[in-house]
């Protein structure tokens, strides 16, 4: 529940910034109220006027940016596994952790496309669009060597997967991928200043590592 609502959080952040007009470099411009003041000048010159204000703020970097377009893909794998288990699940409790994990991360991509819209980037990091999540032919190839992700025969032994079966499969694949995930956080952790950036990233950690607890402990049942 805390990950959901810290998630909710931050894509409310991004979703009002996007609608306070703050979506570009040139807005930072205008972050906030100038002023002039006098500055006293060396002896045997004039004082002079300058204009004070907020510094603006700075562009995201190369990390941060490539770690959401990155991440985008790799949350629509772990969609893509969580949206078979209201069918294919046989134990209660690994069909509410499916739900979890496709609503939590659902919020997550939201957030993460509508930040790299504001900063004028593209959503995905040139690798063929929307859909490079490990699953369909050539687009899956583009990914695949992202930490974590399922093969497309993995994903296809998933989707045959039934009952018992379905449920380890699901839980092994998924402790592997939301490890992946953690080394992609890892990658982005203190290289760049952007609170939206940041605070998702730690939210992901904690939010994963929570998971991964629970499908081990699912595991042990």
């Amino acid at each position: 529940m805390r990950h959901r609502l810290a998630v909710a959080g931050v894509a409310a952040v991004v979703t009002a910034c996007g609608l306070a007009g703050c979506s570009g470099d040139g807005d930072q411009k205008e972050a906030g109220p100038k002023q002039t003041v006098l500055q006293p000048g060396r002896p045997g010159e004039p004082n002079k006027t300058a204009l004070l204000g907020p510094s603006p703020a700075k562009p995201p970097t190369d990390a941060e940016v490539r770690f959401f377009q990155m991440m985008i893909p790799h949350h629509r794998q772990a969609v893509e596994m969580s949206v078979l288990a209201p069918g294919q699940a046989a134990d209660p409790k690994v069909k509410a952790l499916a739900e979890r994990i496709d609503k939590a991360q659902q919020v997550e991509i939201s957030a993460m496309q509508s930040w790299l819209k504001q900063k004028g980037k593209p959503t995905s990091a040139g690798t063929g669009g929307h859909g490079g999540h490990g699953a369909h032919g050539g687009k899956a190839d583009a990914h695949a060597n992202m930490p974590g992700m399922a093969t497309p025969a993995q994903m296809a032994q998933l989707r045959e997967a039934r009952g018992a079966a379905f449920d380890k499969l699901f839980l092994d694949l998924m402790i592997v991928h939301h490890q992946g995930a953690l080394t992609m956080v890892k990658d982005v952790f203190d290289k760049g200043t952007d609170v939206t950036v940041q605070q998702m990233a730690r939210d992901v950690m904690s939010g994963q590592n929570a998971e991964i607890a629970r499908m081990r402990d699912l595991q042990k049942a």
